[in-house]
């Protein structure tokens, strides 16, 4: 085991070497977080279908457990249980709009990780960086526990755990446990545990941070011990339900729609209802579900004993317990959204539930049609300064604040802004096929072919994968 080890080392060389500025030692916050004997107990995998690119490269790398689809490239990383999906990568001959810009496209992007270790991470969708169109790269990079990089060029940064950076190329970062950031570019920023931050720069910008003795009941990472907290509670009680699903190379599957796919890595519990141009990814969970025509539940989303009325949006990360949810509504990544048997959770048609959001209530709470939540939610009277409906956020045109949260700019545009991404999220995965047109990830994803791949099993390479190229 001594070349996963060295690479191991290697990589925490260059984070650091990276973070310098900040004063950031990443090494307490690894050691020891995946034991490497782990590293040599799960295969590989990665998919192909006719809609994506057959290219894949491994070179000294470890990749116990994760999952890739599209084009990817792996070089002296390690990644334990993270899924690369790279499904929506730019191809040849696209047109990449800019505000002022329409550039073309050169060749196939692709996604490349080099010199990074990344812990049950998501990483998804193409780099919107107009520099580096043809790269979605990832390079001296630790990333932790069910962190999303979700279309977001990263250079020499640490993510937290359930941390998500989004649309952002990040360089020489650290992004605190439970963290959202979505702002264009950002560089040599220490980002605070449970920050909440959309920014568009000349347009809005939205600053919402948790009270660190709240949320350190739901996710706390502090060096030389694993990630705590009712967040990393749940998802541990529920792991075993996947280990059938990962156990065995092939595994019946349940019937569904013909426009609907399921992941056949997600888990299906009993009474789960699945309609027409459904998307349900790998590591999601459902139980006792009803999901509607053109719901979808995103990589590690969990849903359970919810009604979703239609073209719902859970992003990637999502949790919805004991809820029903109107048409149309979004959960944001990581959210964590918590009714009771006898206190349900409502939340009415068209409203946005903003990435890394916590409802945890005791008592029945409704949410109205329409409106925007965010931050810490466990009663009705929370909702007074953590929510505001949609119309009256589209009139605003200067600062604003509302309890611990901050805006500025565009209401209007900020609205638009979420519109317009909601739908081409539906858009992107099928919600608004038609049986001819519109066609998108419930409907290409329906037969993939997996591939397993495994490592070394013993001596000075154990662990490490050999050098794989994978062409059609």
């Amino acid at each position: 085991m001594k070349a996963l080890t060295e690479l191991f080392d290697r990589i925490v060389q260059r984070v650091n070497i990276n973070l310098r500025e900040l004063a950031f030692d990443v090494r307490p916050f690894v050691k020891d977080l995946v034991p490497f004997n782990q590293l040599v107990k799960f295969y590989a995998f990665y998919g192909i279908t006719p809609h994506h690119p057959l290219d894949f490269q491994f070179r000294h790398s470890n990749l116990a457990g994760s999952y890739f689809l599209g084009k990817c490239r792996t070089t002296n990383s390690i990644l334990y249980k993270s899924d690369i999906r790279g499904d929506e990568l730019k191809k040849k001959g696209d047109i990449f709009q800019y505000p002022g810009f329409e550039i073309p496209v050169s060749k196939d992007e692709g996604i490349r990780i080099e010199d990074s270790f990344l812990i049950k991470t998501l990483v998804h969708n193409y780099s919107h960086d107009p520099e580096t169109l043809e790269k979605f790269f990832i390079t001296n990079t630790v990333s932790t526990h069910y962190a999303n990089i979700h279309g977001s060029p990263t250079d020499g940064s640490y993510l937290g755990p359930f941390s998500t950076v989004d649309l952002t190329t990040m360089n020489d970062c650290v992004i605190g446990a439970f963290s959202y950031v979505q702002a264009s570019e950002i560089s040599h920023l220490n980002i605070e545990p449970g920050t909440v931050w959309v920014r568009s720069p000349n347009n809005f910008n939205f600053l919402y941070r948790y009270p660190l003795d709240k949320l350190s009941h739901y996710i706390h990472f502090a060096a030389g011990a694993p990630p705590q907290g009712l967040l990393m509670d749940f998802v541990e009680d529920r792991k075993e339900a996947f280990q059938r699903v990962f156990e065995k190379v092939n595994i019946e599957q349940v019937s569904v729609p013909k426009s609907a796919s399921l992941d056949r890595f997600a888990v299906l519990k009993p009474k789960t209802h699945i309609s027409d141009n459904v998307l349900v990814a790998q590591r999601a969970f459902l139980q006792n579900a009803w999901m509607g025509k053109g719901a979808n539940a995103q990589e590690n989303c969990y849903i359970i004993n919810a009604r979703l009325e239609g073209f719902n949006v859970t992003a990637h990360g999502a949790k919805i317990i004991e809820a029903d949810l109107g048409q149309n509504v979004f959960v944001g990544f990581n959210s964590f959204l918590r009714g009771r048997p006898d206190c349900r959770l409502t939340i009415g048609k068209d409203s946005i539930i903003m990435p890394h959001t916590i409802i945890d209530i005791k008592e029945p709470l409704k949410i109205p049609p329409d409106h925007l939540v965010w931050g810490l939610v466990t009663c009705a009277a929370d909702l007074e300064t953590h929510s505001i409906s949609l119309k009256a956020l589209s009139k605003i045109n200067d600062a604003f604040s509302l309890g611990s949260m901050f805006f500025e700019g565009s209401g209007n545009s900020f609205v638009t802004a979420f519109r317009d991404r909601i739908h081409h999220i539906l858009e992107a995965n099928g919600a608004l096929y038609d049986g001819m047109k519109n066609k998108g990830h419930a409907q290409k994803n329906q037969n993939i072919s997996f591939n397993t791949i495994q490592p070394y099993p013993e001596g000075e390479l154990k662990g490490v994968y050999p050098t794989i190229i994978i062409r059609p």
